[in-house]
């Protein structure tokens, strides 16, 4: 019987872990903190799928290429949009209980750069929640062995392939051994001074697979959310707020989304976000405002419960007076370069989630496709530790050319490490102050101590990430989706979208 240890217990993880145990497969699943503590049950928007007659596989794949500004992998988009309603009837096979119309039909939601009403959302705006939940329940009742609270700190490399992992697991160093790894480890928001991910999202599987030599990708790209509540700490409001109809002002009441984008409030992510990022820099920094009254108490109530009471927490009553937004990292594009069936250029080793680089994203994640791309994907990678015990694959990897380290780096902390990332490689960027973060990451990343404790091993684990980043920002020069370069030549130009509604 083929073992594999898959490490993550988001969708993508449980997704692979839940299909490899029908396939016969002797799973581990390792999860960082508790098996449900994971950027899925975070997730306040929906999953995309072609479900409805009117819409069609061809739709959601051209509006995924559109979304991804021309990087995306054709292929892998195919992959997503075709097999994407067969993964999410499983879901709901499971239990999870989307949300459905009075007649008992499932409600299908609009969002911004879809040509369709695709979006499934259960709970008003805790769609992720309710998924994890389901899959936990799932993992639980299963054959598979389940290690809680144990971290990644490497992996085991046996020379002609990857052999298991190392792990600290109540104080101690453990080693785990099986034929095949699967990561599933997430994103590296941690990276950042503000951002929507969960403390666990410290870039640790994406690190431990870049030290272990297979290739990395696109991970210049990364998309931040532009509407996170600018008071205490940071909470993510999602943008099918502004899809029921919620504007962007700023300290006067203006409505400024409109000077950089037709689509206003409605425009692509990243747009939105440098919009806002440029009012704030007019205004001294401080944040602008979201305004959702026009919406009313009881469809605030009904539609966004959880945001409700997270702005409630915060002394805000949103249903009278605008609240203070702030943009912030949110999603990582790139990560671990892999096929179609989640193999890296290391045999033995998978990625699913996103902590893979798919080809799926392209340089701007189409809203709703990453909750998709961990159920398709986490299938896929199931099915080749059910066949083999995982071949390596090839696979593109653009780590950038090196940079020296800066011989007048600052100190390393994880509070400066987040503040260069967010001033110098955030959402507008130049080769001048690329070339400084690289050089100080470069530093960081050749002087800092071996690791002895677990947030050790995640500082470094950021830093790695963080120096990949920088350099891979720094060798592209035109800007591409969440990838703007303030010095390109030809700034890429924003296109007008074709539909209304709001990503999440």
């Amino acid at each position: 019987m083929t073992s594999a240890i898959i490490v993550g217990s988001g969708i993508a993880g449980l997704s692979a872990a839940l299909h490899a145990v029908r396939a016969g497969v002797d799973v581990t699943i390792v999860a960082k903190g508790a098996l449900a503590d994971t950027a899925t049950r975070w997730a306040q928007g929906g999953i995309a799928a072609v479900l409805t007659r009117g819409d069609s596989v061809e739709a959601h794949v051209a509006d995924t290429l559109r979304a991804g500004d021309g990087l995306c992998d054709e292929d892998a988009v195919r992959v997503l949009a075709s097999e994407g309603p067969g993964r999410v009837r499983e879901l709901i096979a499971l239990g999870v209980a989307f949300d459905r119309d009075a007649d008992g039909a499932l409600r299908m939601g609009l969002e911004a750069a879809h040509s369709h009403a695709r979006i499934l959302h259960a709970g008003g705006d805790a769609t992720g929640r309710a998924i994890e939940e389901v899959l936990v329940a799932a993992a639980r009742a299963s054959r598979a062995r389940i290690l809680e609270h144990a971290r990644l700190i490497d992996l085991v490399d046996d020379g002609d392939r990857i052999g298991g992992v190392r792990v600290i697991a109540g104080g101690e160093v453990r080693e785990l051994r099986a034929d095949a790894v699967v990561l599933a480890t997430g994103g590296a928001g941690r990276l950042y001074s503000r951002t929507t991910n969960p403390a666990l999202a410290t870039g640790d599987g994406i690190a431990a697979a870049s030290r272990a030599g297979a290739a990395v990708a696109d991970l210049e790209f990364v998309q931040f959310h532009p509407t996170v509540l600018a008071a205490g700490a940071p909470f993510l409001v999602s943008e099918a707020v502004r899809g029921e109809g919620a504007v962007l002002v700023d300290e006067t009441g203006r409505r400024f989304a409109f000077d950089d984008h037709p689509d206003g409030e409605l425009a692509p992510r990243d747009v939105v976000a440098r919009s806002i990022a440029r009012r704030m820099a007019e205004q001294g920094g401080r944040p602008v405002l979201l305004d959702a009254t026009a919406l009313g108490r009881a469809a605030l109530a009904a539609r966004f419960p959880t945001i409700t009471a997270a702005v409630a927490a915060r002394g805000f009553d949103w249903a009278e007076t605008a609240v203070p937004v702030t943009p912030a990292a949110h999603y990582l594009m790139g990560g671990v370069a892999t096929d179609l069936h989640g193999r890296t250029t290391r045999a033995g080793l998978l990625a699913v989630g996103e902590c893979a680089r798919t080809g799926v994203h392209g340089a701007n994640r189409l809203a709703s496709n990453s909750l998709l791309e961990g159920a398709v994907f986490g299938a896929r990678a199931a099915a080749v530790l059910a066949d083999s015990t995982a071949a390596s694959a090839p696979g593109p990897s653009d780590r950038g050319a090196p940079v020296p380290p800066d011989p007048d780096a600052p100190p390393f902390s994880r509070e400066a490490l987040q503040r260069l990332m967010w001033d110098e490689v955030g959402l507008v960027r130049d080769g001048a102050r690329l070339m400084h973060a690289a050089g100080v990451l470069s530093a960081w990343d050749a002087a800092l101590p071996a690791p002895r404790t677990p947030r050790a091993h995640e500082d470094a684990a950021l830093v790695h990430v963080g120096a990949l980043a920088a350099s891979a920002a720094l060798a592209r020069t035109a800007s591409a989706g969440a990838h703007h370069r303030a010095d390109a030549v030809r700034p890429a130009p924003e296109p007008a979208l074709a539909t209304a509604g709001a990503p999440c």
